[in-house]
Parts: structure tokens; sequence; C-alpha cells
């Protein structure tokens, strides 16, 4: 299996659920809306005891790879919390692994640059998801499957990830910054920290924007005229994703590297850590 994928269709996960060297990754789960009263974000755990991919292991992405010890809910565990996790589920070094959620694929996404970031680069996620699966009457089970621990090692890739401070010093350079959070909280109308608005001169790109009517990814060609009417089109030096906590910045980064865009990174801390530094500017 080729470690470069980014995507894979649920025929082709179909037509390969018994390769003894694929890991599937169930990390469904739900946000509520910025406007409502915590908690917001919630797994689906119950959903996947009831059914899911054969062969498929649960990631909770509320606890099980965020860091609990970060004010500011969720920026990726640690290292040595993010490799337990990963062991748990049998990820080794020669592991391809496909993750998919039931949230049009931002979770999916989110592990899917968590394995990334921590070095093992043979992932990809499942085009269309859960919803596109089970409208396709592809095979399902409740049985939990046993699975050998494995040894997974972390070795955070830096080029993956980007701090408040780097954003910073990027403001007001040819560096393109893409908020991927709604509209309403890229204009200040609601907000997920303390002050709203955006970091100054980032353009605003929906993560809903980028998907189809079935859960899959815009194709190529369509994702590339997106962002080129935004002003993205690789005469960048980078492009920096983010969102309210890293989930919707890890989709958009996904989306642009699948429209060809190498130089992207992703900023963790995302309007969390922004919107609650009274240090650092915002535009509204």
């Amino acid at each position: 299996m080729r470690a470069e994928r980014l995507l894979v269709s649920t025929s082709w996960l179909n037509d390969h659920l018994s390769d003894p060297d694929l890991r599937i990754l169930d990390i469904r789960g739900h946000v509520i809306p910025a406007s409502e009263p915590p908690p917001h974000y919630f797994n689906h755990h119950a959903d996947y005891l009831k059914a899911h991919i054969p062969g498929a292991v649960f990631v909770d992405w509320v606890y099980e790879i965020t860091d609990p010890d970060d004010p500011h809910h969720a920026p990726i565990a640690k290292p040595e919390r993010f490799a337990a996790a990963m062991s748990r589920a049998g990820i080794g070094p020669d592991t391809f692994v496909v993750t998919y959620d039931d949230a049009q694929g931002m979770f999916a996404a989110r592990l899917w640059w968590g394995l990334n970031y921590y070095g093992h680069h043979a992932v990809a996620v499942l085009d269309g998801g859960w919803k596109k699966w089970i409208a396709e009457g592809r095979p399902t089970s409740a049985d939990i499957p046993a699975v050998w621990p494995a040894q997974f090692v972390p070795c955070p890739d830096p080029a993956w990830r980007r701090t408040a401070d780097q954003v910073l010093s990027a403001l007001h350079s040819p560096v393109r910054l893409l908020d991927m959070r709604s509209r309403e909280e890229y204009k200040g109308q609601s907000s997920r920290a303390r002050r709203k608005g955006h970091i100054p001169g980032a353009l605003n790109c929906p993560r809903a924007d980028l998907v189809a009517a079935d859960d899959t990814l815009l194709p190529p060609d369509k994702l590339r005229e997106k962002f080129a009417a935004l002003g993205v089109d690789g005469s960048a030096p980078e492009v920096i994703t983010y969102c309210n906590a890293g989930v919707s910045a890890s989709f958009g980064m996904l989306a642009l590297k699948v429209a060809g865009l190498e130089n992207v990174s992703m900023y963790d801390g995302s309007w969390k850590d922004w919107g609650n530094d009274d240090s650092k500017p915002i535009e509204a």
C-alpha cells in the first residue's frame, strides 16, 4: 500500500478489508455550535458498539488523542499519550491506517493529521466516511476485533504544526492563513474563545464548503477553484490553516494537499489559543 495515499474510496476499502497490514480506525463523533452551552464535544462510542466497519477499532477523539492538561480543548495529545492510543489500536511502523467518521471527515482528518505529525505517514481518510458506506449497503459488524497491541513510536514532525508565535511572525507576509470556521465565527458573531473575530489577514474557508452532498471531499479541480477564488493558488510560500481547536483545520490541510498544494501546515492551538490570548491581535 502507498504511504502517500490521502483518501481511499469505499469500494477500495471494501476490497481490502482482509489485508493483514491494514488497520481501520473509527473516530465518529460530533460538535455542537459555539453558540450553545458546553460541553460542545462528543464521541460516538455507543454507535460504534451497535455497528461499525468490520475490523474497525474505535478511537475517542474527545479524550484519547487530545491533551487533557491543556486548558483549551483540544490540542493534539502529547507524544506518550498519542502513542499509547495508537499502540492500543495495533498500529506499528508497517501498518496502513484508514480513518473514518460520521462528520464529513473532520475527525478522520484530525487523526490523519495526528498520525502524520507523529511521523506515521501511511494513513488515509475514507472518502465519504460512514454515511457513504451505509448508503451503499456495505458490510457492518458489532463484533469488537481482537487486536494485538503494537509499538507506536512517535516522531514529531514540526513541519506539520505551527504555534501562535509562528503564526504571529507570519502576519503581514506572503504566508496565507485559512480560517476553517463558520462564517459567523469568522465575523465575530459567535466564538468558542473569550474574544470574538479572526486572526488579522486570515481568509475564511468554512470546512463545509469543501464537502459534497454524499460527504465526500470535492474533487481536486473543484478544490483548486475554491482555493484560487480566495487567493490561494500555490504561489504563497506557505498556507497555515486554523479553526477552533485543530479539527476542521486538519480537514482544511487535507483538502489543500488533495488539491495539490504542498506547502501547508496547521496552527493546532487555533482560535481557542489565539482568541484567549490578549497579547495577540484580532480582526472582527
